[in-house]
């Protein structure tokens, strides 16, 4: 597992701050330039300060971006220059209890909106970051200030921002717009073809309906949409549903990910009623797939091993666990689709996982 906090000695800062690590090249007043390094450390220049991170000598910190805290030994590596898998977290609060969240809410919010555009503006060319929570718009104003500036200043980066689409209204159409619709992919879960169940999941009454009025507003906004659908035992018989709500109601989206459980957080704690292994019963999951495919919706699996997902449909499966959260098992060790797998989440648990998972 890649660890996203690498310990640092204490550095003069009285405020969040954002740097960028270069081996060589300074390009910007937020870069430090290595100076030094030795078994344990590599030591940057920090405006006349030395910054030491703790790492091995031959870890490739060039293009790194950190985030800063006063008062803590320890960075946040928010854009790590050699990934496709970089994530800014803007805030842990939201407004539903999912029964899978892996991210379980909190009450509390740290507003570094200014830090993440700074962070976003030094992204290497061309990156995709995604933008989690918590929930995302729940300070939409302040989102879509960042999403602008960083439009601006850096118009080759996009965005993938995962939201449950509850705080879209018809004026957001102008910003949405003005941020460019190809510059953002905006992740929506659904979880059913009505209210009361997707309202039970989300565990809030009115979800639904909300969602499928904001739904109309991304539409008119021409918005580039993923549909998101965790397969749960809760809504494993309305799948095939699913997919005709899908395919009927929301023809606009560009893709429906289906995605499988991440036993950690919520998820973690209603795993025994949530869990259902697909490697053992695909069925219901092969009726949605292949009808939301005749009707010509991208249909894609995400979070699946692809040794868990029949031959035919392996295709669909492509690797989607972030590189600092995925591990292989030990018989993953000859597997001849390796290269191409995602793996396993780290805190995945072979006696309470997959029952019928078949070597390559």
């Amino acid at each position: 597992m890649i660890d996203l906090r690498l310990k640092i000695d204490d550095v003069p800062i009285d405020h969040p701050s954002i740097v960028r690590l270069r081996t060589d090249v300074v390009e910007s007043e937020h870069d430090a330039v290595l100076i030094d390094r030795d078994h344990e450390s590599q030591t940057f220049d920090l405006a006349g300060y030395s910054l030491r991170v703790y790492c091995g000598p031959q870890t490739d910190l060039d293009g790194d971006v950190l985030l800063l805290v006063p008062g803590r030994n320890s960075a946040h590596r928010l854009v790590r220059a050699g990934s496709r898998h970089n994530t800014f977290l803007v805030t842990e609060q939201c407004d539903q209890l999912c029964v899978m969240c892996s991210q379980p809410p909190k009450k509390y919010h740290v507003d570094l909106f200014e830090q993440f555009t700074v962070a976003a503006t030094l992204a290497p060319q061309n990156a995709r970051i995604t933008i989690s929570g918590g929930e995302p718009l729940l300070h939409k104003r302040r989102l879509y200030q960042f999403l602008v500036a960083a439009a601006k200043a850096r118009p080759d980066i996009s965005f993938h921002v995962l939201t449950n689409g509850q705080f879209f209204e018809p004026g957001d159409i102008a910003i949405i717009d003005e941020i460019g619709r190809d510059r953002v992919l905006w992740g929506i879960p659904l979880y059913a073809p009505h209210a009361e169940l997707h309202d039970s999941i989300v565990a809030k009454r009115g979800a639904f309906e909300t969602l499928s009025q904001n739904f109309v507003t991304l539409m008119r906004a021409g918005a580039a949409v993923e549909l998101r659908t965790v397969v749960l035992q809760q809504n494993w018989d309305v799948l095939p549903r699913l997919a005709d709500y899908a395919s009927t109601r929301l023809p606009f989206i560009d893709v429906w990910a289906i995605m499988q459980l991440e036993n950690i957080g919520y998820g973690r704690m209603n795993w025994a009623q949530s869990f259902k292994d697909t490697s053992l019963d695909f069925g219901q999951l092969r009726s949605a797939i292949n009808l939301a495919i005749g009707r010509g919706i991208q249909t894609l699996l995400y979070n699946f091993p692809l040794c868990t997902v029949p031959s035919q449909y392996r295709h669909l499966a492509p690797s989607t666990i972030s590189d600092w959260k995925n591990k292989f098992l030990e018989e993953c060790g000859e597997c001849a689709l390796r290269s191409t797998c995602g793996g396993f989440f780290e805190w995945y648990k072979a006696d309470q996982g997959f029952g019928g998972l078949s070597r390559q």
